[in-house]
């Protein structure tokens, strides 16, 4: 990017804080790696995105969705295991359940923020209402959910007097937050969407307008912004695994951008992130595909009980774990055909049991989370 000045530092006293400058505005690109990475990225988003045509995508959003909850926790020090995302809150040890309970409220606010789109547009109300949800009844729930802060924070160090970074003060935010609002919907700006993007996720963690989730929620509106533009079908794209990944890289991407006018190193990195990424959830789709085909392969040739295996198969796509009063409730069976039926999917390797215990056992869809994992 020509001409881009990041900001500038404001003496408050006691601290200095740092002072964004807007970012709608013109924009000229004039950097050849940049255009080459966004050229890649478009192409590979545009193979991921078919896959919401072809693909019976419902089945495994939800999937895509728990990976990405678990990994934008974990960059916040968060350890739940995605086989754990899927368990009810009595299954979850006491010590792991705020860590779960974390991983749940992201979950809800993507699936939340993603119904609000077809209602509302990309906005800050929509970003203030995601926040609310993700810090309903957590860690943070006290530092204002859902509203933007009214007080300084920081970024590293354990005082404002050792901080990293030191974000603009509190009464700028709603300018600020209002001029993102306003490139992001600027529909006669040319900037491409990646790079808008790009520079609204590194804005809002700049900003940083909460008191607490901001992480969290500046990589979630990264999804939202491209199904809102079109630019996917269905939220399949989660860069926080790549983030989480590179994690030193990323914080100090966005900090050389602040401190060097580096805005070409951000973007080349963020460009890279979403190559990477989808290159990574064609694989994953491929995956799946061919994991199904090896289970019908398993199913075709079990007779009357394979309408009901199905059923519980697809039950499993949306949700890799099961018990036998679940599988009763999805077949509509009593007991012994439900027990029967577990027994027949666990024989053929589809499902395996987790708990070891006699009594209220669990099961896994393990091969379908194990793509989750890579």
């Amino acid at each position: 990017m020509q001409h881009f000045s990041s900001g500038q530092i404001i003496n408050q006293g006691y601290y200095k804080s740092f002072q964004p400058s807007f970012i709608n505005r013109d924009w000229e690109v004039n950097d050849m790696s940049v255009l080459q990475l966004l050229s890649k990225a478009d192409r590979q988003l545009g193979r991921l995105d078919m896959y919401s045509e072809y693909v019976n995508i419902n089945l495994f959003i939800q999937m895509h969705i728990a990976k990405e909850a678990i990994q934008s926790s974990k960059i916040e020090g968060t350890q739940t295991k995605i086989e754990e995302a899927f368990l009810s809150k009595e299954e979850i040890s006491s010590e792991k359940r705020n860590d779960w309970e974390e991983v749940q409220n992201y979950i809800a606010a993507m699936n939340e923020a993603v119904k609000m789109l077809h209602t509302i547009p990309f906005s800050s109300r929509l970003i203030k209402q995601t926040h609310k949800i993700l810090l309903q009844g957590v860690r943070g729930e006290h530092k204002m959910p859902g509203e933007f802060r009214t007080s300084q924070n920081w970024i590293g160090g354990a005082s404002i007097s050792d901080a990293v970074f030191i974000p603009p003060i509190h009464n700028s935010i709603a300018e600020l937050m209002s001029d993102i609002e306003k490139f992001a919907n600027d529909e006669l700006n040319p900037l491409p969407d990646l790079i808008k993007i790009a520079l609204i996720h590194y804005q809002f963690e700049t900003i940083h307008p909460f008191l607490d989730g901001n992480g969290r929620v500046g990589r979630l509106i990264i999804t939202l912004y491209l199904v809102n533009k079109g630019i996917l079908k269905q939220p399949i794209l989660y860069l926080s695994d790549f983030f989480e990944r590179n994690r030193q890289l990323y914080y100090d991407n966005l900090m050389r951008a602040r401190t060097h006018n580096d805005i070409n190193q951000w973007l080349k990195f963020f460009l890279t992130g979403v190559i990477e990424t989808a290159q990574s959830g064609v694989h994953t789709f491929d995956a799946i595909l061919q994991l199904q085909k090896i289970i019908d392969s398993k199913l075709k040739n079990i007779g009357s009980r394979s309408g009901d295996a199905y059923k519980v198969m697809d039950y499993l796509y949306t949700k890799p774990i099961i018990d036998a009063q679940k599988v009763s409730i999805i077949t509509g069976k009593s007991a012994r055909p439900s027990y029967n039926l577990i027994a027949l999917l666990e024989e053929l390797e589809i499902i395996k049991e987790v708990t070891g215990g006699q009594r209220g056992k669990i099961y896994t869809f393990k091969d379908y989370i194990d793509l989750f994992k890579k």
